[in-house]
């Protein structure tokens, strides 16, 4: 049946509900237009600008004015809604639709990662020699938990396989004096995942001093309170981290505390390490809010450095941030350039990543390599124990500084090499003998782990085929039981000229199979594989996360801290979630 008259009314209906939904989509036009007016000036920027100039801005000071001016601004912006409530009494659609498209910006990640271009496998014939940079860094393995953690495989460039491996200790032998920074260790075995080819493990072990031992420290908490730290895994995390570490101060020590966001601050003035309630205090006061502006805090960290300076002893900025560098001319060459300049005056840069979404991993990788310090994540309070308690030596103190490997490999004996990771630790071959070329730190404590698999000339298969018209062999100028030439340069902190290390490496200490080689290099072996599996796997032919599992519990050994149980756990994970395993 028809109802001509319920059409008419429908449609009516239908028509005037349109309007007013469009009526109010303009009027939330309007009030947005309002509050994110470009010409506006920003809470802290007015902040700021309230406090004479030429004041220090004190961190107290500059909060207590962005607070009221915080206050004026919402009351304008609660003003303009209270309208709009009242002359349309609220729109559900429109704030669903608002919603939905806010939730949605918050979900994309907006992490950064350096490129990585994984390393080949070079002919010794064509390229006999081998020389790159040391590396103590460890964030990526903090990465990789986490992502795993949050059940997603990592991106590829996320995981440096270097920084994986060297997140665990292998107990090498333990230097006896500070004269000698470290001791060299190296041990060579079948690769688990190709017949053909051995595993070279070369380890060094950086020299302990006791506790007390430990040279006075000049820290320089760097603190990003920017809006971008406004989460759980970012300053309440920070400022648990931070706790830790001031437990372990002395009176020898003194701390100063530097925030910044749209502007910089100083929290603490230099204080000593056994007054630990003003410390505490200080950092209970942090809050999050505004844009970060990186730089202007860096300068003012390392002015504060400079001021309490200890001659001889340990002098470091801790720049604890999520990278997210995002107001002011930020140049982050220029940047760099203020880093090298400082620690060529004794000052060094450590960085504590922090949280995810925006986070700059390959920013905060960068800086502390200028900086003559090591890079750390912290996803979780066991992490920063673990890097601000457990090896706080090793990140506070360093024992031997631009440290170089170089590796000529024997022709006679090696047709093949590839170094598992230090893809961006390359160095050409005569960088190794320039002093002022920057490497590698080696902090109290620290143990370096390098691998590479190579394959001697009488294997049955190469990766690599011979060449038409390259000589398939030359006349060895050393003995041919000899595989390779092992050098290592390195400068004590206080020097500018290198000491040279150097032996040869036998093929007299070859062991025929993996089962037979020691937990270090067996779960090195393991660590390595799972993070060529994590990229891709493309040289590990059939070698799987079970054989990865496997190889990882045969040489799990003592495991202290339950580190070498955790990470057969992240193997499970991340075996479950590869859809390709």
């Amino acid at each position: 049946m028809n109802y001509p008259n319920s059409k008419i009314k429908l449609v009516a209906t239908a028509f005037a509900i349109t309007l007013i939904i469009s009526s109010c989509v303009q009027e939330q036009k309007k009030i947005g237009q309002s509050e994110a007016n470009p010409s506006t000036v920003t809470a802290k920027e007015i902040s700021a600008s309230q406090i004479p100039s030429g004041h220090l801005h004190t961190y107290d000071e500059v909060e207590q004015v962005h607070a009221q001016t915080l206050m004026q601004q919402e009351s304008f912006k609660t003003s303009a809604r209270m309208k709009s409530i009242k002359r349309h009494r609220v729109n559900p659609f429109v704030t669903t639709a608002d919603y939905v498209l806010q939730g949605n910006s918050d979900d994309i990640n907006r992490d950064e990662y350096g490129n990585i271009n994984q390393n080949t496998v070079k002919r010794v014939l064509e390229d006999p020699v081998s020389t790159f940079s040391i590396d103590v860094d460890t964030g990526a393995y903090a990465v990789v938990r986490r992502h795993l953690n949050q059940g997603v495989l990592p991106p590829e460039n996320a995981v440096r396989v270097e920084e994986l491996i060297n997140y665990f200790d292998y107990q090498y032998p333990q230097p006896h004096s500070s004269e000698a920074p470290f001791s060299v260790s190296t041990e060579l075995a079948a690769t688990p995942w190709n017949k053909n080819s051995h595993l070279l493990q070369v380890g060094l072990q950086g020299y302990l001093p006791a506790n007390e031992a430990r040279s006075a420290a000049n820290l320089v908490f760097l603190i990003d309170v920017s809006g971008s730290m406004n989460a759980r895994d970012k300053l309440p995390l920070l400022k648990n981290a931070f706790r830790l570490l001031v437990k372990q101060l002395n009176a020898k020590d003194s701390i100063s505390i530097v925030v910044y966001a749209g502007s910089s601050g100083v929290v603490l003035e230099s204080t000593r390490g056994n007054l630990k309630g003003n410390i505490l205090a200080a950092l209970d006061k942090l809050s999050a809010g505004g844009s970060t502006h990186g730089s202007a805090g860096i300068q003012l960290a390392y002015n504060m450095a400079e001021q309490s300076f200890i001659k001889g002893g340990i002098n470091r900025v801790i720049l604890a941030t999520d990278g997210d560098f995002n107001v002011g001319t930020v140049n982050h060459e220029s940047l760099i350039d203020l880093i090298d300049r400082k620690r060529s005056k004794g000052i060094s840069l450590t960085t504590l990543g922090f949280g995810q979404g925006n986070y700059n991993d390959h920013l905060m990788e960068q800086l502390a390599d200028h900086g003559d310090g090591n890079y750390s994540y912290i996803d979780n309070l066991n992490e920063a124990r673990k890097t601000l308690v457990e090896q706080i030596s090793a990140t506070l103190e360093t024992i031997a500084k631009d440290v170089k490997i170089q590796i000529e490999w024997n022709p006679a004996v090696v047709s093949e090499y590839r170094l598992i990771g230090y893809e961006n630790r390359l160095l050409n071959r005569e960088d190794f003998n320039n002093d002022k070329i920057d490497a590698g730190e080696i902090g109290a404590g620290h143990t370096v782990t390098a691998l590479y698999e190579i394959t001697f000339t009488d294997s049955q298969q190469t990766r690599l085929g011979a060449l038409r018209y390259q000589p398939d062999n030359q006349q060895p100028r050393t003995s041919s039981n000899e595989i390779a030439f092992l050098k290592l340069r390195y400068k004590k902190p206080e020097d500018t000229k290198s000491q040279l290390i150097q032996h040869a490496l036998g093929k007299d200490d070859v062991l025929v199979a993996i089962d037979s080689a020691s937990n270090s290099l067996r779960f090195a072996a393991s660590v390595a594989a799972f993070g060529e599996l994590l990229r891709g796997g493309d040289n590990l032919q059939q070698f799987g996360y079970q054989d990865v599992l496997k190889l990882a519990r045969s040489a799990r050994g003592a495991d202290e801290h339950g580190y070498r149980g955790e990470y057969v756990r992240l193997v499970e994970l991340a075996e479950a979630l590869d859809s390709s395993s």
